[in-house]
């Protein structure tokens, strides 16, 4: 399986290929599947439905890995970009009041 942390369990790489290989290929359901590998169904389920969407199978406007991984490098950029407007914003008001001394 893989190893524990103080709040969630990490499994390896090649733990979740095989678990979502399993449901996809044995015909069982992810709650079984998951029940037989000793993990809640939470996991498997959504590292299946990733890979589905990874496959071009998922339900419409489901992220793709690569999307999600876009997804998130752009939420960061912007939120460095709200920072940085802030900063800019509280000069201009510093730098009016300066001016009209």
């Amino acid at each position: 399986m893989g190893s524990t942390n103080n709040r969630t369990k990490r499994y390896t790489e090649e733990f979740k290929p095989d678990a979502i290989a399993l449901v996809g290929s044995t015909g069982r359901t992810v709650t079984e599947v998951a029940r037989d590998l000793g993990v809640s169904p939470e996991s498997p389920r959504s590292w299946y439905r990733q890979a589905k969407a990874d496959r071009g199978e998922g339900r419409p406007g489901e992220l793709t890995s690569a999307g999600r991984e876009e997804l998130k490098r752009l939420r960061r950029q912007n939120a460095e970009q709200a920072k940085t407007i802030e900063v800019l914003r509280k000069a201009a008001v510093f730098s009016a009041k300066e001016s009209d001394r």
